[in-house]
């Protein structure tokens, strides 16, 4: 299963070291790859197709990490590549062929911000699925 976040606006200091940080410690579990596109509109246009797509929504279902990571394991169990969709300051606009909402709480979170959560937690839940410690 390749991991696939499709994110408006290029990553930038602060964040591209923790980017890229967990990048390389993802890169132990899974292909990661990174979309960035310029703006919202743009978002449609990058959606790999036949990928299971999930949306950062605030609106969006709440998982603890546990329960994210067993939310991974379903997604791999199918089969399908998985998208996460992070939009730009103003959140996603509506976009067709979303088959999930994902939300990392209840505060909002520059969408820069976001993605380096996302990331983090995509490390976790693959260190809890590996049966491996995952506080550190």
């Amino acid at each position: 299963m390749q991991i696939i976040v499709v994110a408006v606006g290029k990553q930038r200091p602060p964040f591209v070291d923790d980017a890229e940080h967990y990048r390389k410690l993802l890169s132990r579990y899974a292909r990661l790859e990174i979309v960035e596109v310029a703006d919202d509109a743009a978002l449609g246009r990058r959606l790999p197709e036949r990928s299971y797509t999930s949306l950062l929504s605030l609106d969006g279902e709440r998982l603890d990490s546990l329960a994210f990571s067993r939310f991974l394991e379903q997604r791999r169990q199918n089969g399908r590549d998985l998208c996460f969709v992070i939009g730009g300051a103003f959140g996603a606009p509506a976009l067709p062929g979303i088959d999930h909402r994902l939300s990392l709480g209840p505060l909002t979170l520059p969408h820069q911000l976001a993605r380096i959560v996302l990331l983090e937690q995509l490390f976790r839940a693959h260190k809890i699925l590996a049966g491996e410690p995952y506080h550190y």
